[in-house]
């Protein structure tokens, strides 16, 4: 089990809301698991919603996702823009997604926490400089 807080993003959403997804099973398993509400930002949740709303009930399971509460916004871009910025300047080559930086700001801000990802950028980045930031990947924990 996770010790700390699970920071979630926009993969393992979609997974778990769109069966035919290749990781769907592991996402499902993962939702199981893991302690809610797990953590995500508004960045994270557009992408989700972007990605699911054209697909047959996507709307609904989506809403019905934000309703259930297992997943909450612990985030607010504008306090955090200036550390934000400087993460998406950094990654630039990646690129590093509005949403990867703010995740990776959320694992600064959350001590202990990992992140639930099916993005392996999350291999490279680094919190508060030099840190690893811990994950919960497919085959990985």
């Amino acid at each position: 089990m996770v010790e700390g807080r699970v920071i979630i993003d926009t993969g393992p959403i979609v997974a778990f809301l769109v069966e035919e997804d290749a990781h769907h099973e592991w996402a499902v398993g993962q939702f199981k698991r893991l302690r809610a509400p797990m953590l995500t930002c508004e960045a994270v949740l557009t992408e989700a919603f972007f990605l699911v709303h054209r697909l047959r009930g996507g709307v609904e399971k989506f809403v019905e996702l934000l309703e259930s509460r297992v997943v909450e916004v612990g985030f607010e871009l504008m306090g955090e823009r200036e550390a934000v910025g400087k993460l998406m300047r950094k990654y630039a080559d990646l690129p590093m997604s509005l949403a990867d930086a703010c995740l990776v700001r959320m694992a600064e801000l959350h001590a202990g926490a990992a992140v639930l990802t099916l993005d392996r950028h999350f291999r490279i980045y680094r919190k508060n400089g030099r840190q690893r930031i811990g994950v919960i990947m497919p085959g990985e924990g």
